[in-house]
């Protein structure tokens, strides 16, 4: 008896996902003297957000970084119709994150004291 040859599965696209993550301190980091971590702004691809998370988090540990916590805004239509406007610079990076299949740091913002995001 033969078996039937299993269907080819569906090839789900890369999507561009905002993420914003917080880093604590790793010896070797790169941070600022005196910075207690920092926050990234990056976008990632993934088929799904979670696949760009889990990517995301693993190329900032080969870059001898510590994330601590992601927060994810979605895709370039996700934040659309969630009415932001997206300028032409950030289309751009989210373009070359897609065409690279990359992770692209668009913003890092070193933390001092006790400056964390949702703290007041």
């Amino acid at each position: 008896m033969t078996e039937a040859p299993e269907a080819p599965r569906e090839k789900r696209p890369q999507q561009v996902f905002t993420l914003l993550v917080e880093l604590g301190r790793k010896a070797g980091d790169g941070l600022p003297k005196g910075a207690t971590g920092a926050g990234l702004l990056l976008y990632a691809t993934g088929v799904d957000e979670a696949e760009a998370v889990r990517e995301a988090v693993a190329v900032l540990k080969l870059a001898d970084l510590a994330p601590l916590d992601v927060t994810g805004y979605g895709t370039l239509a996700e934040r659309e119709a969630a009415g932001e406007e997206i300028d032409a610079e950030e289309r751009a990076l989210m373009a070359r994150a897609l065409a690279e299949n990359a992770v692209i740091v668009a913003q890092m913002e070193p933390f001092f004291g006790d400056e964390r995001p949702g703290k007041d």
